[in-house]
């Protein structure tokens, strides 16, 4: 994670030397240094497209979304009525017109099984389970293999960027894993976007970790390019020592990541994209939800405004970022399912709709694979007691467009309450296969290397979905 700490300024409005020295002086480079030295190892495999990953943070109930079983008894069928879409002969829930209108562009999962019943988003980074080579480091988020495998230090935005709870100390559930820390990703501090109230757990966390959580993407006004430049010889020379008794090109090759480290914060180009004060106003009211009076909303569940989160990906992903991932929360609906989800379901469908559409308008669609899903669905039958669903991992759904696949697709069945497929199931690996496939990668025959110095595959298991390609 880059953390470029900024203090707040003076009552005079002057920026102090310590200040001066932490947002604009060196001790930034390093981070952001080692990323992009990640980043180069492997450039010559560098090919076109990205990645926005959409995880429904809690677990989104299939049955209320892309699964509805109008046939099943009230309590599994639940309150909401079934609606056509544009793919002839598929329904999906009253909540999800916005989709329903685009369905024969999309692909739809009804069958997605292997979840480790984890609550975090971990699974639907790497589609693996935590404890996976834990002693290695575990398994690396999608988006740290990209950057490690397609990013080139020439890039004016880092691979990896996670948006995905808003604030970068809270829920590392993108992990960079035996990459170590030079392939993780980078989080910016969101927060001030988009209004959430944190589960006891991430406050939590947050607690532990301290307070002060502020990024800057932009270089002190007291320092000029010059400036920086002074500082970066001024180390070429203390280092001059070492630089001689290094004869594997290290040193030489830092000063390199260095001078693209001060570029990136320099072309201001990334923190053009997370600023939405930038967009068309039309555009951002087209990735604002409408408020309803519909359902509740949850304390922890987002607003109307949590889409802009989509719309940062959109902006990032013309920054040159590779993969962007993005929560929405909080589906974790162990009491009062129906109301919630009257509440929040249109949120999400009104996001999908507006991102989609928008990245087809811009011609990046055919290059950017969009996936929406959660680490597991949830209970079929509705607790009388609490009027929730609860964990299913026994299957869940998942929505994929984009990327060059095939559209106006279903995929797998349940049985005629949702418990389980009775077709075709779909494991969170074969998601992932398909992923890497779009961006010209062959997970199961790639490796990466371990801190061991062992080859490890991207993927142990997992299938390309054959429907889509």
């Amino acid at each position: 994670m880059f953390r470029f700490t900024q203090r707040r300024l003076a009552k005079d409005g002057a920026i102090r030397r310590r200040t001066a020295m932490l947002v604009g002086g060196l001790p930034w480079l390093p981070g952001l240094s080692r990323l992009l030295r990640a980043e180069s190892a492997s450039a010559g495999m560098r090919t076109g497209g990205s990645i926005i990953n959409i995880h429904l943070d809690g677990g989104p109930p299939h049955l209320d979304t892309i699964d509805p079983k109008p046939e099943a008894p009230v309590e599994i069928r639940g309150e909401f009525e079934c609606i056509a879409t544009s793919l002839p002969g598929f329904h999906v829930t009253e909540l999800m017109p916005y989709t329903a209108s685009i369905a024969d562009r999309l692909i739809f999962i009804r069958s997605l099984v292997g979840s480790a019943g984890a609550h975090d988003a971990f699974q639907c980074q790497s589609g693996y389970r935590a404890a996976d080579l834990k002693s290695l480091g575990g398994r690396p988020a999608v988006g740290s293999v990209i950057s490690h495998l397609l990013s080139d230090v020439t890039d004016a935005s880092p691979g990896f960027i996670d948006l995905m709870q808003g604030r970068p100390l809270v829920r590392r559930s993108a992990r960079p894993g035996f990459l170590g820390p030079a392939a993780q990703p980078f989080r910016p501090d969101i927060s001030h976007l988009f209004q959430r109230e944190l589960e006891a757990g991430m406050k939590g966390e947050l607690a532990r970790l301290g307070t002060e959580h502020s990024i800057s993407l932009t270089l002190s006004p007291l320092l000029t390019e010059h400036r920086v430049n002074e500082r970066q010889s001024l180390l070429r020379r203390l280092d001059r020592l070492q630089r001689s008794m290094d004869r594997s090109g290290m040193m030489e090759a830092m000063d390199q990541f260095g001078r693209q480290a001060t570029g990136i914060l320099m072309s201001g180009a990334l923190a053009e994209a997370l600023d939405l004060s930038r967009e068309d106003p039309h555009v951002l009211r087209r990735f604002t939800a409408p408020r309803s009076d519909s359902g509740n909303q949850s304390i922890t569940s987002e607003g109307p405004d949590s889409i802009r989160k989509f719309l940062l990906a959109r902006r990032l992903i013309e920054a040159g970022a590779r993969c962007v991932s993005v929560s929405i929360s909080d589906f974790d609906t162990h009491s009062d399912n129906f109301p919630r989800m009257r509440n929040l379901i249109p949120i999400v469908d009104f996001g999908l709709h507006a991102l989609i559409t928008d990245l087809d308008e811009r011609g990046l669609l055919d290059h950017t694979t969009v996936v929406v899903w959660g680490e597991f669905g949830r209970t079929p039958r509705i607790d009388p007691k609490t009027g929730g669903r609860h964990h299913w991992p026994r299957v869940g759904p998942a929505l994929m467009v984009g990327g060059g696949l095939r559209g106006g697709v279903v995929i797998g069945e349940t049985d005629r309450t949702g418990d389980s497929p009775v077709s075709r199931p779909v494991h969170y690996k074969d998601v992932f296969a398909t992923l890497f496939h779009t961006l010209g990668i062959d997970a199961r025959a790639t490796t990466l290397t371990d801190p061991q110095g062992r080859p490890q595959f991207i993927l142990d298991e997992g299938e390309v979905i054959r429907e889509v390609t």
